[in-house]
């Protein structure tokens, strides 16, 4: 059932890293070719070539490019100290593996960050006619964490001239140190004002059980504008990995939205991502509201934030998330590579019932993994191949879905008078985590679920009623490949699209 058959040749960068403190050009690289076809091993997801991956970084979109950054352990398939491994794509689907990008310094490791293009060279880090892509990260200094200190994470950042394709750290690093609070990190930044330059950059910054913000006119220069953490907000572990972004509303005016990573504490436990709706004057965050909303009711997206600079034709805020949940992302059934990201996303406001709601749905470029579309009809059918994307149309107000194969294996999707539920315990490989096996739930939201979408990969199933108004992200290790759908409360007629691999 494998379709992979091309090879991909990448350097796999060995280090040898005393106290976490090693330049690039320092490194003894070497050569590997290998197969991306292991067990397991997701097909139309981006994976690392080998070894650990968790929280996606930087993405910024350039010149034609989009660049994914990730938390990345070149040394071993479990979390360790941090680099920013680096792909690059023309769709976001098809990811061409590229050299590391950001190693630990003296300073620290490399934890998250975000990039983005200084169009106008504010700066000085490039020129007008070669503006520089600036990155902004987290240093993490595990010398400082083990003597008991408390400003071990600051902020750093590196440019690049060169389309991203190599990168200098920039020598007055760090250039925001930290107060003396053990949480200070994940900087996503972004510019606040018009495209002439005039406006100021603006850090979302993760400071343990709030978010503050910091405004600079430079990328170096870092002024405190707020803070914000509302008594009402998810409060169960540390807060991380923030994104702030503008959307447009249904009623032609506009509002921001605030992404905020939390672990543990998400609806089905471990880790998840909230989000806040509200207003932005450049300084105060101020949301709608005082409920907690869900980007993703499954358990696997986490630490997902959006692309920078995408282009003003385009429009869209894109999305990507880490496929995974530190309740179990250490010990997962792989070997050669750990994590996956999860699909691209378009997020969008969606009002209902007078409110604003973040759809997430997929990009319309994942139109180009389709081999063939075939329509069946019935409510018990053979599935094709094992990467598919379904498309279901709901009949009833309550329904489900067993996917399952020849092994027993199975997984239930469906809804009743609790809400949405979504059962893995029997889907396959579970014994690495008892927890992995508890079923999860999400409220209906009040939304009138017409369409449901799957999209199934080796160990993955993302599912997105109404075309993302609600989502459910999780990971699977089947035995062998689901091949058969059984429904109840559907329409006759589904849609099974055969995918192919992007390797």
């Amino acid at each position: 059932m494998h379709s992979i058959k091309k090879y991909l040749a990448l350097s796999l960068l060995i280090l040898s890293l005393p106290n976490f403190a090693q330049e690039k050009g320092n490194e003894n690289e070497v050569s590997v070719e290998r197969p991306l076809n292991e067990p397991f091993r997701p097909q139309f997801h981006f994976t690392p070539a080998a070894n650990w991956m968790n929280d996606p970084n930087g993405m910024v979109y350039y010149e034609g490019e989009y660049h994914l950054f990730y938390q990345h352990h070149p040394q071993s398939n479990i979390w360790g100290p941090m680099h920013w491994g680096h792909a690059i794509s023309t769709d976001m689907i098809h990811w061409e593996h590229q050299p590391i990008a950001l190693f630990p310094d003296k300073h620290g490791t490399i934890f998250s960050g975000s990039t983005v293009a200084d169009i106008h060279n504010t700066s000085g880090l490039g020129t007008a006619e070669t503006p520089p892509l600036v990155a902004i990260f987290t240093y993490h200094d595990v010398k400082a964490e083990k003597e008991g200190k408390l400003d071990f994470q600051t902020q750093g950042i590196a440019y690049s001239t060169d389309r991203g394709r190599t990168w200098s750290k920039y020598e007055g690093n760090p250039v925001l140190k930290n107060p003396g609070i053990r949480d200070f990190r994940d900087p996503k930044v972004s510019w606040y004002g018009d495209k002439e330059g005039n406006g100021k950059w603006i850090m979302t910054l993760a400071v343990k059980d709030k978010i503050s913000f910091y405004s600079s006119p430079n990328l170096i220069d870092w002024q405190h504008e707020s803070d914000f953490n509302p008594a009402w907000g998810a409060y169960g572990g540390v807060w991380e990995c923030p994104d702030l972004f503008e959307l447009p509303t249904s009623d032609g005016g506009s509002k921001w939205v605030l992404l905020v990573s939390i672990n543990p504490g998400a609806p089905n436990g471990g880790s998840g991502t909230q989000y806040f709706v509200g207003d932005f004057n450049g300084k105060d965050f101020n949301a709608d509201g005082d409920q907690v909303k869900w980007l993703d009711y499954g358990a696997d997206n986490y630490a997902g934030v959006t692309w920078s600079n995408i282009s003003q034709s385009d429009g869209r805020r894109l999305f990507i998330g880490w496929m995974s949940n530190w309740t179990y992302a250490n010990t997962v059934p792989t070997e050669a590579w750990r994590s996956a990201t999860t699909l691209p996303r378009s997020l969008e406001l969606i009002t209902h019932e007078g409110d604003n709601i973040l759809a997430s749905r997929p990009v319309e470029e994942l139109g180009k993994l389709r081999i063939s579309s075939e329509t069946m009809e019935g409510n018990d059918l053979s599935l094709p191949d094992e990467l598919a994307e379904i498309e279901l149309g709901i009949s009833e107000e309550n329904f489900e879905l067993v996917l399952s194969n020849s092994h027993g294996n199975r997984i239930i999707i469906g809804k009743n008078e609790k809400g949405i539920y979504l059962d893995r315990g029997q889907s396959g490989l579970t014994e690495f985590n008892e927890e992995f096996k508890a079923p999860h739930k999400a409220p209906d939201l009040g939304l009138q679920y017409k369409k449901l979408k799957l999209f199934i990969d080796r160990s993955s199933i993302e599912v997105f009623f109404n075309d993302g108004e609600l989502v459910m992200s999780e990971v699977v290790f089947p035995n062998s490949p689901y091949t058969r759908l059984e429904t109840q409360g559907f329409e006759n007629a589904v849609t099974v699209h055969r995918l192919k691999s992007i390797w």
